[in-house]
């Protein structure tokens, strides 16, 4: 029998997942489970790259993160789920590849620059910030992973990795570490509620987490078409965040079952998003309503995995064990990788 080939990926600990999340990572990560020997972590060191002077939700979100994953499909059974602190040669193999990587490299990383201009309240002027592609570089070799699911914008990030994988082999006369391939998914673009992209950073997500009222809170205050003033005014869906996210969870045609929120249109007959185009364009149709058929939609896609995320994050012994099995199973490979590179480098 053929061995499956390994993946590995992760997420920081920073925050609760969105929508964004799951349709840019989470459903691809499902996918691959079925192909591929899978290691998925939850990186908590890699969150005080830029939380470290406020670290007390790190731990709680790593928790939420891990019963987003369970809920949506990412199967202990077929994957090895672990966090990032509780393999400590994650740090040890940081410092190692540290020591041959120019600094130079770090500097011309795309996100190095993009973040502190995003991000104004945190001083990010820190070697754990800039470093951060390095730590990114052991979590992937540590498991000589051979492929690394990554949207576009994430490529110059994985080709630094393999750049150091080459300065390291080069080195020290041994092809210790696998240079990772990319398996590209498409990320959809997703607007926030204030139009602007998805982000935690920006406080305009809709999160995995959120219950049916809070998503309809969240739809009902979504900026909509600027020009757009009053009801009878015509309006653009190209440049309306809303019907953005309706091709994202396009209306079905089929009668939407009650979802027990409070306007009586979400359990009216579904309509076609051409339709839903057209009459906003001919302001048949207003924001609100046009926004409660958005509801409807997400909710009907949302509410099953809602319901199971309640399910288990009312057992939190069970989400522990599945940290701690995985993190252990993890450590056993990350414990022979490091000896080898020790090795290689003849410290070890």
């Amino acid at each position: 029998m053929e061995k499956k080939r390994r993946v590995l990926s992760g997420m920081q600990a920073s925050g609760r997942l969105h929508l964004g999340n799951l349709l840019g990572a989470l459903t691809k990560w499902k996918e691959l489970q079925d192909g591929y020997e899978c290691f998925y972590f939850i990186a908590d060191w890699h969150a005080l790259s830029t939380c470290y002077e406020d670290t007390h939700e790190i731990k709680g979100n790593a928790f939420e993160i891990a019963v987003d994953w369970l809920s949506v499909g990412i199967d202990p059974e077929k994957s090895t789920i672990f966090i990032q602190s509780l393999v400590p040669e994650h740090a040890v193999l940081h410092l190692l590849l540290s020591m041959i990587t120019p600094v130079s490299w770090l500097e011309r990383n795309p996100t190095y620059k993009e973040k502190q201009e995003e991000i104004k309240n945190r001083d990010l002027t820190t070697y754990g910030f800039l470093g951060y592609p390095v730590l990114q570089t052991a979590d992937i070799v540590l498991y000589k992973a051979d492929c690394v699911p990554v949207g576009i914008d994430q490529l110059p990030h994985l080709e630094l990795t393999r750049e150091i994988v080459r300065r390291f082999n080069y080195i020290y006369k041994k092809d210790v570490f696998v240079e990772p391939e990319a398996i590209l998914s498409e990320t959809p673009k997703l607007p926030g509620t204030d139009g602007r992209k998805m982000s935690k950073s920006y406080n305009n997500a809709i999160y995995l987490s959120d219950p049916p009222d809070e998503i309809e809170k969240k739809v009902r205050s979504m900026l909509t078409d600027p020009q757009r003033g009053r009801r009878t005014d015509p309006g653009n869906p190209e440049i309306c965040p809303v019907f953005a996210l309706h091709n994202i969870y396009p209306p079905s045609s089929s009668q939407v079952e009650s979802q027990r929120i409070s306007q009586e249109s979400i359990d009216s007959p579904a309509i076609d998003i051409s339709e839903i185009s057209d009459q906003c364009r001919t302001a048949k149709i207003g924001c609100v309503d046009c926004k409660m058929i958005l509801v409807r939609n997400i909710i009907k896609k949302m509410q099953p995995l809602y319901e199971r995320r309640c399910e288990l994050k009312a057992n939190p012994e069970r989400i522990y064990e599945i940290l701690t099995q995985g993190s252990k199973k993890a450590r056993k490979i990350a414990i022979a990788t490091l000896k080898e590179a020790s090795e290689a480098m003849k410290i070890g």
